[in-house]
């Protein structure tokens, strides 16, 4: 599946939105967003995304799918980041499945970084 800025991509019946970093930025700045980094903890608590709330689920975990099904609610969007944009397609995907609705951060936080986006550190 290749992944371009912007575009949704089908996840069976499901879709997630891949956006850049200005367009997730206004995403998230919603309070009816769920903000999901899938980085390690020890990623994690390097950097992150600079937000009101952020939550922080290992996709790397095998128990991954059930956190996120204890923590994410179906009623809101999620709005999905890790590093590079890998993993949190890979999570996409997967909480699409679910019936979730996702919006996919394009290069992760390399590339918010990049943009000059905040981060807590």
């Amino acid at each position: 599946m290749t992944l371009v800025s912007g575009s949704l991509f089908s996840c069976g019946q499901q879709n997630f939105k891949t956006v850049d970093a200005n367009e997730f930025e206004t995403v998230i700045s919603s309070d009816s967003v769920q903000l999901l980094d899938v980085r390690t903890a020890e990623e994690f608590n390097e950097a992150h995304i600079d937000a009101d709330s952020v939550i922080n689920i290992d996709k790397l975990q095998p128990d991954f799918m059930t956190k996120a099904r204890k923590i994410l609610k179906k009623d809101k969007p999620v709005a999905v980041y890790c590093r590079s944009g890998r993993r949190s397609a890979d999570a996409a995907q997967l909480l699409t499945e679910e019936g979730y609705k996702v919006i996919d951060l394009d290069g992760g936080i390399i590339e918010w970084e990049k943009r000059g986006k905040k981060t807590c550190k």
